[in-house]
């Protein structure tokens, strides 16, 4: 009987090892890129929000058309910041790496003017595909999220 619990969590131990979490070398360059996006975000600055993404990286925003290339990035972050959404904060739950690619899911949470001008909280939760850039930095290469219950 003393035995079970060792080899028990022993094999619960190795089982978490092999499913997708916080494991990984691009989780930290991950970890890191989201708070520069968030930081560049609640500063105002749409450029250096896109400046995060690959060239020919893509939104798919909820309800909406999606929209390519780092200039375009640009415009719709600057439409969302001058709208004025603010106190953006990305938590990421789970990023797998595979090469030069990652996937990251993740909850999100930000102010947003609602009726009357009054502001409110959006909560939502998000998947970000990166991509190794040839400069060796993780970028948003895909990104899609939805507003509703995180987790």
């Amino acid at each position: 009987m003393r035995l079970v619990r060792p080899i028990a969590l022993a094999v619960l131990m190795s089982a978490s090892f092999a499913l997708p979490g916080w494991a990984g070398m691009a989780a930290e360059d991950i970890k890191a890129g989201n708070a520069a996006f968030a930081a560049a975000f609640n500063n105002g600055d749409a450029a250096a929000v896109a400046a995060r993404y690959t060239e020919d990286g893509a939104l798919l925003p909820p309800d909406g058309k999606r929209v390519d290339g780092r200039a375009a990035i640009e415009a719709f972050w600057k439409g969302a910041i001058d709208g004025g959404l603010k106190n953006l904060t990305l938590k990421g739950v789970e990023v797998d790496e595979r090469g030069d690619l990652a996937y990251e899911v993740g909850d999100f949470s930000l102010d947003a003017p609602g009726e009357g001008g009054a502001m409110t909280t959006v909560r939502g939760k998000y998947v970000v595909v990166w991509k190794k850039d040839g400069d060796g930095m993780w970028r948003l290469h895909r990104d899609i999220w939805n507003t509703g219950a995180a987790q």
